[in-house]
């Protein structure tokens, strides 16, 4: 939240402090920024970035706030091109500035965050109505005080600043639910997850851009739909008090709560993203941007800690991203949208089924226990186990519903079983939603 703020306001108070007008910010948030400056302000522009840059070191942390500048001579594709050489030589040479003394040998020192960071941040800037800077101190973000200030809006305005911010409110109602309040309002089992997202390749979609003034269009056309759309999604019933928004960036978001809303936040963020794309990028060509990679990861038990499941949320998605896109990881397994959807249906068949037999839990764990060496089992022994499992039951319903489970695990007109992942997430997701 502190990143994502401080990368919207350090532009405008960089302007402010220049006097130069708001119209000269491109694009901001989401752990970046582009300016447009007149050349003679160069200068005063890199000196407030290296006192913020300096400031943001004493954090004791691995952030470091880079640049690069570069003349607005040529075409755009070159002129970003220069920009985006700067930036990785930047990034990639990160003990440039200490010359031969980089590997002489020190006593660490305890880090000091100072007034930039501190634990009562998230909380204020959540029930902030404005915030503000000084050049005194260019990587603090101050609450309602400061030589500039802006107001913080929950829609687009050009004098405000949007920010996705809502927290699930505790029962109290004093402030934002904690993990364990979280889980405790899920349905069916008691766990708290994280769920991430990610736009598949837009950082090819934005170089394939042939203007400035299209690089700065797509980049706050992504950056407010994914702002408005976590904000109002959260606000609705089903989501406002199990849901708290970490972060929305210009391409990415995170949001953690209870899993059961988790999930289907994820399926709706997935349908109006593609209806988003469909809607406002059908003139360009390519698949790249259209797309979008989710990863949910659970807490494994009460005493996790929400930065250890947000970084298992990021390999997941990062394992998924890889092997495919437009997909999920949902429950362990990398799943195409369309497969989700065939795993809740699977769901509700499993929960249904199970209602049917005294012993729930047994019915699901033969179902699960399946799943121990996949392509192992014949069908005929995969259908005799179900058929033992539901022997009892003359209704012809439920018989209607051990050959769709049948067909949707293992696939029609196979000699040999091949257990399909979307039938092991439906698995998963039936044993979290029965609490059992």
């Amino acid at each position: 939240m502190w990143a994502t703020l401080l990368c919207e306001v350090l532009p405008r108070g960089l302007l402010a402090e220049l006097g130069l007008p708001r119209i000269m910010l491109g694009s901001s948030g989401g752990g970046q920024f582009l300016l447009v400056l007149p050349g003679t302000s160069r200068a005063a522009a890199e000196a407030v970035l290296e006192r913020a840059a300096a400031e943001i070191a004493t954090l004791g942390s691995s952030l470091r706030l880079i640049w690069s500048a570069t003349e607005n001579l040529g075409d755009w594709t070159v002129v970003r091109k220069r920009l985006n050489d700067e930036l990785r030589r930047n990034r990639d040479t990160p003990l440039a500035a200490c010359a031969q003394g980089a590997f002489d040998a020190f006593e660490a020192a305890a880090p000091k965050p100072g007034p930039a960071f501190t634990p009562h941040l998230d909380a204020n800037i959540r029930q902030a109505s404005s915030v503000g800077w000084s050049p005194e101190s260019p990587a603090t973000i101050l609450i309602g005080e400061g030589k500039h200030t802006w107001k913080l809006t929950p829609n687009l305005s050009l004098e405000g600043i949007t920010l996705a911010r809502h927290a699930a409110p505790s029962d109290e109602g004093s402030g934002p639910a904690n993990l364990a309040a979280l889980a405790a309002r899920a349905q069916g089992a008691h766990v708290w997850g994280v769920l991430r997202g990610d736009v598949d390749s837009f950082g090819i979609r934005l170089r394939r851009v042939a203007s400035i003034e299209e690089h700065v269009q797509i980049s706050v056309l992504y950056k407010q739909f994914l702002e408005n759309e976590l904000e109002v999604l959260c606000s609705l019933p089903d989501f406002w008090r199990k849901v708290t928004i970490l972060y929305s960036g210009g391409d990415d978001f995170a949001v953690f709560g209870a899993w059961d809303a988790l999930v289907a936040l994820a399926r709706e963020m997935q349908r109006l993203f593609s209806r988003f794309t469909e809607e406002n990028l059908k003139e360009f060509p390519g698949a790249e941007g259209k797309t979008i990679t989710m990863a949910l990861a659970l807490a494994p038990d009460s005493a996790a800690s929400l930065s250890s499941v947000y970084r298992v949320a990021g390999e997941d998605m990062e394992r998924a991203k890889t092997s495919s896109r437009d997909c999920c990881c949902l429950m362990g397994r990398t799943l195409e949208w369309k497969r989700v959807s065939d795993a809740a249906d699977l769901k509700d068949t499993l929960l249904r089924m199970a209602a049917q037999f005294r012993s729930s839990r047994q019915f699901l764990f033969e179902l699960r226990g399946l799943y121990g060496k996949p392509g192992s089992q014949k069908i005929w022994r995969f259908q005799r186990r179900i058929s033992g499992i539901l022997s009892g039951s003359r209704d012809r319903e439920v018989q209607k519903m051990r050959v769709r489970l049948v067909n949707e695990i293992i696939g029609r007109h196979k000699t040999e079983v091949n257990l399909r992942p979307a039938g092991l997430v439906a698995l998963d997701w039936a044993w979290l939603a029965s609490g059992i």
